[in-house]
């Protein structure tokens, strides 16, 4: 195996080469938790830097490479008695994904984003040169990276901050019976410096659900440790729907079980498969026996090879507290969609590529996951989110995706006009959408249900994301 200097040094050469010639180029990580279309663009691979450097137990540190997915820190980490401050709830999420995207967990209400656990990055700018940004030294390459989807530069190498782990997250599920209450209760919740994780679910607009956890190495000797990595274990939020509606519980869940507890059924995108096909019913047993799909590194591959990631609502949309109840009020009457995921965030400092409220003040937000069915034609689904983007823009909230006027300075600055902005990542070409419209009826088939999911499903099946999932006994 090449050594890491090696593998950077490969990468600025070609990154280089491509600079002399002024040729455009992606990065290409082997996969993504992207549920934006594919490009044809030429790519720099980076998809051999998946592996820890080091964990320094004394420091609490983690020197890890960018392509290097969550349950593998995790579980490298956890070797050392540490966990992540920000661990993202996807098993797959790399890295340099959390530190180049607007990463952000339950954990955030005290953390922040994902970047705000990096202590340094080494990155190989547009040019090829590589250099080393933190916050005392290339400061603003530092910061302007975060967020920034990769479109400064190619990060490669990254220390992470750690924190003390514990065997056990005591989960505490509080109900609620309105839409109002829930939010108040999240709110108050995030001012508690006792809790260590606090996130919601709104399953309709009168039943929602606070989950408040504490990381303990106790556990009472009356009670199982709660699962929800097991094919026959339920997902965990129809779980969390199934807790009593008129008083709180308590479960206590393995460490890794808890972080990435959602993974399974991607949250519940996962039923939307189920929906889509319609022969298929969503029951216990099913689930059961299609446990090797429902994993989130299975469904983006079967979603990137399908066209499933058309009609499905997919959002992270991030709002001041005092509008939130009116989006999803919005979300409710125009759209339907639930259940509702309810992250909350720490206020960060601006500038920033994160989500701030109106003006960019800055102040604590609360993140909205609106994942769910949306209209199966094209053109009334574009329409469907254009509409949720404006109402989003109406009450100071924002999508996770966006920019801000320093950002072109800093591309010139680091020579970065070769790598794309982040519009030319997250736009969609409606154009190219809607011609599909136009095909012949047996060019449409191909591209229609039921043929292009079963094509989509059958690539996932070949690539390696299928057997990884097997390797997470290691969490209970």
């Amino acid at each position: 195996m090449a050594s890491h200097e090696e593998v950077v040094a490969d990468i600025s050469a070609t990154v280089k080469s491509l600079h002399a010639r002024k040729q455009p180029f992606r990065i290409f990580h082997g996969s993504t938790n992207s549920t934006r279309p594919a490009h044809d663009d030429r790519f720099v691979d980076i998809t051999a830097l998946f592996n820890v450097l080091e964990v320094d137990g004394q420091r609490m540190i983690a020197t890890v490479e960018a392509n290097l997915p969550m349950d593998k820190l995790v579980r490298a980490t956890l070797a050392h008695g540490m966990i992540p401050p920000i661990v993202m709830e996807f098993s797959g999420i790399t890295v340099g994904g959390g530190y180049a995207g607007s990463a952000g967990e339950s954990s955030s209400f005290r953390y922040g984003y994902f970047d705000q656990s990096v202590i340094s990055a080494e990155m190989v700018l547009a040019t090829g040169e590589v250099i080393t940004a933190s916050g005392s030294e290339n400061a603003n390459i530092f910061k302007g990276a975060a967020g920034a989807l990769g479109t400064l530069g190619i990060t490669t190498k990254l220390e992470l901050r750690l924190i003390e782990a514990k065997r056990f997250v005591k989960l505490v599920y509080q109900p609620y019976s309105s839409v109002q209450d829930t939010i108040t209760a999240l709110r108050k919740a995030t001012a508690d410096p006792g809790n260590d994780y606090v996130d919601g679910i709104m399953f309709s607009q009168t039943h929602g659900v606070v989950m408040i956890g504490h990381l303990t190495n106790d556990i009472p000797a009356s009670q199982i440790p709660q699962t929800f990595s097991g094919p026959w274990d339920l997902w965990f939020y129809l779980y969390a729907e199934s807790k009593p509606l008129t008083h709180q519980s308590t479960d206590y869940i393995p460490i890794a079980e808890c972080l990435f507890r959602y993974d399974r059924g991607g949250f519940w995108v996962g039923k939307v498969a189920f929906d889509y096909f319609g022969f298929v019913p969503f029951t216990r047993l099913t689930r059961w026996f299609l446990n090797d799909f429902m994993h989130t590194r299975m469904m983006y591959r079967a979603l990137h090879r399908s066209n499933m990631s058309f009609g499905t609502m997919i959002h992270d949309l991030t709002l001041p507290y005092d509008t939130a109840e009116d989006f999803i009020d919005y979300a409710t009457r125009e759209l339907g969609v639930w259940p509702l995921w309810l992250c909350p965030l720490r206020a960060v400092e601006t500038p920033t590529f994160h989500p701030t409220s109106k003006g960019g003040v800055s102040q604590p937000m609360l993140n909205i996951g609106l994942r769910g069915a949306g209209s199966k034609d094209v053109a009334t689904f574009i329409r469907q989110n254009r509409n949720l983007e404006a109402r989003l823009r109406e009450l100071s909230g924002r999508k996770v995706l966006y920019s801000h006027t320093y950002y072109e300075e800093l591309r010139k600055r680091y020579s970065a006009t070769t790598l794309p902005t982040v519009y030319d990542k997250v736009k969609v070409d409606v154009t190219r959408l809607m011609s599909t419209q136009q095909l012949p009826w047996y060019r449409r088939l191909g591209e229609s249900w039921p043929s292009v999911e079963f094509l989509g499903i059958w690539c996932a099946i070949q690539s390696k994301d299928y057997w990884v999932h097997r390797d997470l006994g290691w969490m209970s």
